[in-house]
């Protein structure tokens, strides 16, 4: 692909556990994401692959190895300068959308930029606006939204502080086939418009086919996938 790393993880491990009960979540894995790139995690239930993903996104230390983005070692940062780094350079997409039901579309949009004490950027805004088709809804409430119209809102919303990568742990898993398809079409079109890192999680082999790579995840072991890239 010819691009700079972005995302670095070497001998990363998490075990649960002590004696005869212990449990290695993730077991020396060593990944590289290249910038831009879009990446899949596949794997099971109780695969290892939620816990991969928060200690990729800063959100769980490991038990031992590191993780590195943009060569920054972001497990020897003390607990409140890793939560800055996590609110500025990683972009969450959770299965429930976990939008404030108060605050309209927009202001569930900005804000990550307000609880940085930083000014939202109104042209990236509006552009994420007409990219997710939410022009028509920044006025309304989450609850006056459906699945897919949240979900897009929550992509919106982690894709508004340009974070470096954007983590997406089973987006479609609370969606019908056809909104699941809407959203991973539009992660790939932050991808392509915006040179976006995107690194997804899921169990659905044919949404991660459609990814650049696939990466499995077994017993909290990570290999590379082995099925063709998708357009």
């Amino acid at each position: 692909m010819g691009s700079a790393e972005i995302l670095r993880t070497e001998h990363l491990c998490k075990v649960y556990g002590k004696g005869n009960n212990k449990v290695a979540a993730v077991n020396d894995a060593n990944i590289s994401v290249a910038q831009g790139e879009f990446v899949a995690i596949v794997g099971s239930s109780g695969s290892g692959k939620s816990t991969l993903m928060h200690m990729l996104g800063g959100v769980d230390r490991p038990t031992s190895g590191r993780v590195l983005i943009e060569d920054e070692d972001i497990y020897r940062m003390n607990d409140d300068n890793l939560a800055i780094f996590r609110r500025r350079q990683v972009g969450l997409i959770y299965q429930f959308y976990n939008l404030i039901p108060v605050l309209t579309v927009e202001e569930n949009l900005t804000l990550p930029c307000e609880l940085d004490g930083r000014k939202p950027d109104q042209e990236l805004v509006q552009d994420l606006a007409g990219l997710l088709g939410l022009k028509k809804c920044m006025n309304r409430l989450p609850n006056e939204l459906s699945g897919g119209q949240q979900q897009r809102v929550a992509i919106g919303r982690a894709l508004v502080t340009r974070p470096a990568i954007l983590l997406a742990d089973e987006p479609t898993g609370n969606l019908d086939t056809r909104a699941g398809n809407e959203i991973m079409e539009l992660l790939k079109a932050s991808n392509h418009r915006y040179k976006q890192t995107v690194i997804m999680i899921t169990h659905n082999l044919e949404l991660a086919k459609r990814a650049d790579r696939v990466l499995n995840i077994e017993d909290g072991y990570v290999s590379e996938g082995h099925w063709g890239v998708a357009g």
